[in-house]
């Protein structure tokens, strides 16, 4: 599925193809991804020890870095943070624990995921798109007031 991937210390935004998979253990960021398209990469306390699906250690071995970001999905929005490992040509892998925290609706004969079963916690982008723009109104009426009660010359 295609998402969007928002950086948050410039809030560009990254366009990503993730795949789902059930028996994935978490959130999973290309290295190779995440280094070309400039993600932030923070370093873990402790490192993680990753096997692929057969067994086998991942050739990137260990886990020492992770990847915060606001992630977007049709109307869909939550900050994310993912473990960044090599992934072969996979850009992002949502596992279990997303699945499970969100519970998408899947039609796989379609190849569409609905968030139809999110918790109330993940927002969407048409509520924070109002917030915005019920911010920005009050910002200028608060300021349409001020004009009122400070003498101009104060007004810089």
């Amino acid at each position: 599925m295609k998402v969007e991937l928002e950086k948050l210390e410039n809030y560009e935004v990254v366009a990503a193809k993730a795949l789902l998979d059930s028996g994935v253990t978490g959130l999973f960021m290309n290295t190779t991804f995440a280094r070309e398209k400039g993600f932030r990469m923070e370093k873990m306390k402790n490192s993680l020890l990753v096997k692929n699906v057969d067994g086998i250690m991942n050739i990137g071995k260990a886990i020492t870095h992770q990847v915060k970001c606001n992630m977007f999905f049709k109307e869909h929005i939550e900050r994310v943070r993912m473990n960044v490992c090599k992934l072969g040509k996979t850009e992002v892998i949502l596992g279990m624990p997303w699945l499970a925290a969100h519970n998408p609706e899947i039609d796989w004969k379609k190849g569409e995921v609905k968030m139809m079963r999110c918790s109330p916690i993940y927002r969407s982008r048409k509520q924070e798109e109002k917030k915005k723009k019920v911010k920005k109104v009050e910002k200028d009426k608060d300021e349409e007031v001020l004009r009122k009660l400070v003498p101009k010359r104060f007004w810089r």
